[in-house]
């Protein structure tokens, strides 16, 4: 098998030394070129020497003097302006490996999100069109810049820059999932739905949880988990009518999904379109953030599982195994899931009934 390189020389050439070159073949001076081209000669000269740029009127002009086709050097100016820009963009990238090196490019490039490079340099030019900016200051902008309203959502124990890469990704798949104009009331009957597949195996629940959201207007979408993000979820508005739930599968048990999926549903539901949430350990640093986070918290918990169930449910123990299925049974959900609240609410040790849980995993990244 052959492997192929693309060689990227370090200079660029200017079309003035073609024309030089052709010029001696065909035993023509600069002086007769400008007559024959109807040209200065001191612009003759200058695109010689490499001063100044091949025109589309001249190279139509150079085409008939010298018959060499006008898109010849159309092309040669065009390769030659497109060289120096890569050099230019070369020697700004290398003062920004710092930025990029503090990435956690190796599980990106695993998960299929960039494609593999053999140097950090065109690695970064990779990264930087998987974020879709320019370059690193409208990186910037976007993402680190104190009014990125994503910054607001927690502490940054979190790896800020991995969080970004997993917001991103969720971006891009969100892009590409078409959905309905959102609908409040379509989406709460989407949720009351939903909560009926929590009893499903996920190959049957998570299809059809993201077909009904979708006519809904919110494009769900899982992203596995980027080392140092350690997110749970994560809500925002792709534009006024599409949302955007977006889950890892931290915690990788069907309690830790359906907890979180109801949460971020509730965002969708109560918070405004500008906000963005996202659901990490370390906890919020806005304190209105925080006290949505709680408003979140409290609608998953009763939306799974009604308060007033949950009540006599808790107030005539034991919790054995059976007990708990039979509970679960009567509300219509997963026992995984009475299992995580019961524990969430210090009424069992977190060891107790996890074979009661469901286990999760992405069959790929």
């Amino acid at each position: 098998m052959k492997t192929r390189f693309e060689f990227q020389p370090d200079y660029a050439i200017h079309p003035g030394e073609t024309l030089a070159e052709t010029l001696e073949e065909l035993g023509m001076s600069q002086a007769e070129l400008a007559q024959r081209t109807g040209r200065p000669l001191k612009t003759i000269n200058e695109i010689v020497q490499g001063k100044a740029a091949i025109t589309a009127d001249t190279a139509l002009q150079l085409e008939r003097a010298t018959g060499v086709p006008a898109s010849f050097w159309n092309n040669a100016q065009r390769n030659y302006e497109a060289a120096l820009a890569q050099q230019s963009e070369y020697k700004e990238l290398e003062c920004q490996l710092e930025w990029f090196r503090q990435f956690p490019i190796k599980p990106l490039v695993e998960f299929g999100w960039l494609q593999k490079a053999n140097d950090e340099i065109e690695q970064m030019r990779h990264l930087l069109t998987f974020f879709g900016v320019a370059g690193v200051s409208e990186w910037e902008n976007l993402w680190r810049k104190p009014q990125a309203a994503f910054k607001k959502s927690f502490a940054f124990e979190s790896s800020q820059l991995a969080v970004a890469a997993w917001l991103r990704q969720g971006e891009r798949l969100a892009h590409n999932t078409e959905t309905n104009r959102f609908d409040k009331s379509l989406f709460v009957k989407a949720l009351q739905k939903i909560r009926g597949l929590t009893i499903s195996d996920p190959e049957v629940s998570v299809p059809e949880v993201r077909r009904l959201c979708a006519e809904a207007g919110t494009a769900v979408v899982f992203v596995p988990e980027v080392t140092g993000a350690r997110a749970y979820g994560a809500t925002r508005w792709l534009s006024h009518d599409k949302a955007i739930l977006q889950l890892s599968l931290r915690g990788k048990t069907d309690y830790f999904l359906w907890f979180t999926f109801f949460h971020e549903a509730a965002h969708i539901l109560k918070h405004g379109r500008k906000d963005v949430f996202i659901e990490v350990p370390s906890g919020s640093i806005d304190k209105e953030i925080e006290q949505k986070e709680k408003q979140a918290d409290s609608f998953a918990a009763n939306f799974l599982i009604p308060a007033s169930s949950f009540r006599k449910f808790r107030a005539s123990g034991p919790f054995t195994n059976a007990r708990i299925r039979r509970f679960a049974d009567a509300v219509g959900i997963a026992p995984g899931i009475v299992v995580g609240r019961l524990q969430h609410e210090g009424l069992i040790k977190f060891n107790e009934h996890n074979d009661l849980k469901r286990r999760l995993r992405f069959d790929s990244p």
